[in-house]
């Protein structure tokens, strides 16, 4: 099958482990993954801030950019969720019928990774080792707009190597929610003090989600607190296999999906 990258402005600029991850993932199953360089921000940061009218353009470029393929695939709920249920209302909004029947159709083609995998591809068990012990936080877009459901703990759950163990209020947001946490920093930070409590009441030495941002803001706090839990996106252990670097005895410093 041949799969278009939907790489995300935060895979692209921040956290590039994330989108390579999912490259390797994918070819490993046996796909052909293209990445179209036309490709930009999806406008949800726009839409979410009051912004839709500017939102328009970026619309427009993302349906044009992927319009050509069948597939779409993005590692985040977030940004797979605004272009199912923004992009079309942004441009009706803005009375642009012809758009946003494009940008339906685009959006019926565009997975999240952990959905492409399930019920696309029909596998849990990507033949992934991951000797860790490893909680799971569901990430609001992913969980409230999406309804992956279990589709994640799933595919955790086969991995090799892999202890998975339940996140306490695991369906509590974290607290980041784009520029929430900025405009309501003292909120977000008690928000994010209530998730880092409970990721590290697992023991866990991993914290696993679909989406960077979160994982960034996560990670961020957990840093800070130097507690020696690290954050890593979903695609990262799914991609890993033995003997790899992200399944061995080298690892990264950095925080972040």
């Amino acid at each position: 099958m041949r799969v278009a990258l939907f790489v995300t402005c935060l895979a692209d600029t921040l956290f590039p482990r994330a989108a390579v991850a999912t490259v390797r993932l994918l070819e490993r199953l046996g796909h052909e993954v293209v990445f179209p360089e036309g490709q930009s921000c999806c406008g949800q940061m726009h839409v979410n801030t009051g912004y839709p009218d500017q939102a328009v353009p970026l619309v427009r470029r993302h349906v044009r950019t992927f319009a050509p393929y069948d597939v779409v695939v993005a590692p985040s709920g977030s940004c797979v969720g605004s272009v199912r249920h923004q992009h079309a209302m942004v441009a009706r909004r803005a009375g642009d019928e012809r758009l946003a029947a494009r940008a339906e159709d685009v959006a019926g083609r565009t997975w999240e990774l952990s959905e492409f995998l399930v019920d696309v591809l029909g596998v849990t068990d990507v033949g992934a080792y991951y000797p860790r012990r490893v909680t799971y936080h569901p990430t609001c877009h992913s969980l409230r707009m999406l309804r992956v459901g279990d589709r994640p703990v799933r595919l955790l759950r086969a991995v090799r190597g892999l202890e998975l163990v339940e996140l306490p209020q695991a369906e509590q947001c974290c607290g980041f929610g784009g520029t929430f946490a900025v405009k309501n920093a003292d909120t977000s930070t008690a928000m994010l003090a209530d998730k880092m409590r409970h990721v590290l009441a697992t023991g866990a030495d991993v914290c696993a989600a679909g989406d960077a941002s979160c994982l960034m803001h996560i990670g961020g706090g957990l840093s800070r607190l130097r507690a020696g839990v690290r954050t890593v996106h979903l695609a990262e252990i799914l991609a890993a296999t033995e003997g790899s670097e992200t399944s061995g005895q080298r690892r990264r410093t950095e925080v972040g999906g």
